[in-house]
C-alpha cells in the first residue's frame, strides 16, 4: 500500500512540473509581446484551398437535355460538363471567355512542411540503411586479425568521428558529388550514411567484444567457420546488446538530416524556413517543425523499444 501511494506522489510530482514548464512557456510568451496565431501554419501542412477550373475555349453556358449546365462552343459542341463540380462561378445563358474560371473542385494536396517530412524520411530512410551497411562492414573490420583491414577501420573512423557533419556535406557535395555526377539528394544521403556508419562501427565493435571470447572458441569448436560464427553465434548477441545505443544513433541521423538543406534539398528544415519567410509566423512554424520531428524519432525509439522486448521475450 505504501509502494502503491509512494508512486502516485511521483506520478504528481512529474505532473507538476510539466505544469510549471507550460507556466514558465506562457509567461515568457506574453513578455515577448507576441500574437500567436496557430490557424497560419495549417495550409502548410494540409493545404484545403479549392481548385479553379478554367474555360479552354471562349463559349455558352447552357442546360443539356438532362438538365446539367455544360459550357458550349458557338458552334453548338459540347466542350464540358459542369455538373461535377460543386462550387460554380458561371450561371445559364453566360457568354464565358477562354482562361475564365468556371468553377472550383475539392482539393487535398500536401503543404510545404509535409512535403518537407517525405523528404526528410527518405533521406533518413535511405541514410540508416546504408549506415547499417558500413556500420556492420568496419566494424568486422575493427574486429579482425587483418592489420590491414583493423587500420583501414580505424583511418575511417577517426577521421569521420573527428570532423564536422557539415563540412562533410560539402565535401561530398562540391567535391565527390562533382566528379562522381551526384544529385545533391544523393550527396546529402551519402554523407549522412557515411558520418553515421563511423559511429555505427563503433558500436558494432562494441557489442561484438562484449561477447566472451568462449562463444567463438565453442562455434569455432563444433566445425562452423569464422565468418558462420560470427553469423550465428556471435552477432545474434551483439545485435541485442547494441540495440539501445543503435537507436539513439538513429535518432540522431533524423536529427542531422536537418543539415542537408544547406545544399538546397527541400527537407523540413528548409521547408520551415521558406513558410518562416512567406507567413512571418516564426515561433508556430519552427514549434510545428519540431513537433513534426518529435513525431519521427519518438515512432523510432517506440519501434525500437518493442524490438528490444520481443527480443528479451525470444531468449
Amino acid at each position: 500500500m505504501f509502494a502503491q501511494s509512494n508512486r502516485w506522489f511521483w506520478h504528481g510530482v512529474f505532473i507538476a512540473v510539466l505544469l510549471g514548464m507550460a507556466l514558465l512557456i506562457q509567461s515568457s510568451s506574453s513578455h515577448i509581446n507576441y500574437n500567436w496565431n496557430w490557424q497560419v501554419v495549417k495550409p502548410y501542412l494540409i493545404n484545403t484551398d479549392p481548385l479553379p477550373v478554367f474555360a479552354s475555349e471562349e463559349g455558352t453556358i447552357s442546360a443539356n437535355a438532362t438538365g446539367d449546365l455544360v459550357l458550349r462552343t458557338d458552334a453548338g459542341d459540347e466542350i464540358l460538363n459542369l455538373s461535377a463540380y460543386p462550387e460554380l462561378s458561371v450561371g445559364e445563358g453566360d457568354l464565358v471567355f477562354e482562361g475564365e474560371q468556371l468553377a472550383s473542385q475539392p482539393n487535398w494536396q500536401m503543404g510545404p512542411l509535409l512535403k518537407g517530412l517525405v523528404v526528410t524520411i527518405e533521406i533518413s530512410i535511405y541514410s540508416l540503411i546504408l549506415a547499417i551497411i558500413l556500420g556492420l562492414i568496419f566494424g568486422l573490420m575493427r574486429v579482425s586479425s587483418n592489420v590491414a583491414l583493423r587500420n583501414l577501420a580505424i583511418t575511417y573512423v577517426e577521421i569521420i568521428r573527428g570532423t564536422p557533419l557539415l563540412v562533410q556535406i560539402f565535401i561530398f557535395y562540391f567535391f565527390i558529388g562533382t566528379v562522381l555526377d551526384l544529385d545533391r539528394f544523393t550527396a546529402g544521403v551519402i554523407a549522412l550514411a557515411v558520418f553515421s556508419g563511423a559511429y555505427v562501427a563503433e558500436i558494432t565493435r562494441g557489442g561484438i567484444q562484449s561477447i566472451p571470447k568462449g562463444q567463438m572458441e565453442a562455434a569455432r569448436s563444433v566445425g562452423m567457420t569464422y565468418i558462420q560464427a560470427m553469423r550465428y553465434v556471435i552477432l545474434p548477441q551483439a545485435f541485442k546488446r547494441v540495440l539501445p545505443p543503435l537507436a539513439g544513433q538513429f535518432i540522431n541521423l533524423i536529427k542531422d538530416s536537418s543539415l542537408v538543406s544547406v545544399i538546397a534539398i527541400t527537407d523540413l528544415t528548409k521547408a520551415g524556413r521558406e513558410v518562416v519567410a512567406g507567413s512571418f509566423a516564426p515561433f508556430e512554424v519552427w514549434f510545428t517543425v519540431a513537433l513534426l520531428y518529435l513525431v519521427l524519432t519518438s515512432s523510432l525509439s517506440w519501434g525500437v523499444q518493442r524490438l528490444e522486448k520481443r527480443l528479451a521475450a525470444s531468449d
